[in-house]
Parts: structure tokens; sequence; C-alpha cells
């Protein structure tokens, strides 16, 4: 069966960075697209992030452009987010996703982030 399981969650400083990583297993994860989904606390699901199934393209929300970079190793069926310059606002359960382009059919349980002094 398809699993996700993200890792690399945690409390960081205003400033800091943090590097997840999901790991995918039950599909062929080098044929799919991957996103990375947030949900702040009280708020809804926001797009973050997302890469083609090669590496090739990626695309981020504006309030992370600049600051997160999404990245995949096929090899080892792990999507990465490196997270810098981490804000506030930044705070939220991040969940990766199989995208399927226009929806995701699966999704990891989630790590929480949390940037706070």
């Amino acid at each position: 069966q398809v699993q996700l399981v993200e890792s690399g969650g945690g409390l960081v400083q205003p400033g800091g960075s943090l590097r997840l990583s999901c790991v995918a297993s039950g599909f062929t994860f080098s044929s799919y697209y991957m996103s990375w989904v947030r949900q702040a606390p009280g708020k809804g699901l926001e797009w973050v992030s997302n890469i083609y199934s090669d590496g090739s393209n990626t695309y981020y929300a504006d309030s992370v452009k600049g600051r997160f970079t999404i990245s995949r190793d096929n090899a080892k069926n792990t999507l990465y987010l490196q997270m810098n310059s981490l804000k506030s606002e930044d705070t939220a359960v991040y969940y990766c996703a199989k995208d399927l382009g226009s929806s995701y059919d699966y999704w990891g349980q989630g790590t929480q982030v949390t940037v706070s002094s």
C-alpha cells in the first residue's frame, strides 16, 4: 500500500532552518509529481510547493518563494523541503502528498514545524 512518512519537523527560532523529508513507498515514486502542503493552526490547507517527477521543474507559493527549496531523490524514494529564513507564520503541520496534477490521492501523517523564540 502507498505510504508517505514525513520527518524533520521541530521547534526552531525565527530566521532558522529545517529540512523536511518524506519517504515514499508502495508506488513508483519517480513517475509522480509530489507536493508539500501545510496547515497552520486554525487555518485551512495551503499548498507550499511541488516538483515534477524527474525534478526538472519546481513551483512555490509566493509566501515561501526564495526561502524554501523542494527537491527529490528518486533513487531513495524521498522528497525534501529545505526551509530557510523561517518566520512565525511558517508554523504549521507540513504534509507531503502524491500529486495527480489537479488533486492529491495520498497524504503523509504530517510533521509539526514551530517557529518561535
